[in-house]
């Protein structure tokens, strides 16, 4: 059996909202706080938890030349969900978690539209 990455039971905590997130964000981008402390307890040494990654057709699009374990647990956990997995094969994401631990979840459609402006 395959061990368990450290951000993953913390993400399977918040699966309920990032799901809540994912199907709102039809009516623009959603954005959730997380709490500092959390992360902190998990892995103290990490100097940054900040991170942006694309999911495109269920599968994770790493940016920039290091990908975060952040948010690829995120991603994982979500593809763990029926309808996480749903979801990330209908629409393609943009989720993005700032230094104050803010989550953002967007449609990479309304990203695109917004870039065209």
């Amino acid at each position: 059996m395959e061990e368990q990455s450290v951000y993953t039971a913390l993400w399977n905590k918040y699966r309920p909202v990032v799901l809540k997130l994912m199907k709102d964000s039809v009516d623009g981008p959603q954005e959730y706080r997380l709490f500092v402390h959390e992360f902190k307890v998990l892995d103290s040494r990490e100097k940054s938890y900040a991170f942006a990654i694309d999911v495109e057709e269920g599968k994770a699009i790493k940016n920039g030349k290091i990908s975060s374990r952040v948010a690829l647990d995120l991603v994982e956990v979500l593809r763990q969900s029926k309808t996480g997995l749903e979801l990330m094969n209908e629409v393609n994401f943009q989720f993005t978690l700032d230094r104050q631990f803010i989550l953002r979840v967007t449609r990479k459609d309304t990203v695109e539209a917004e870039e065209e402006k």
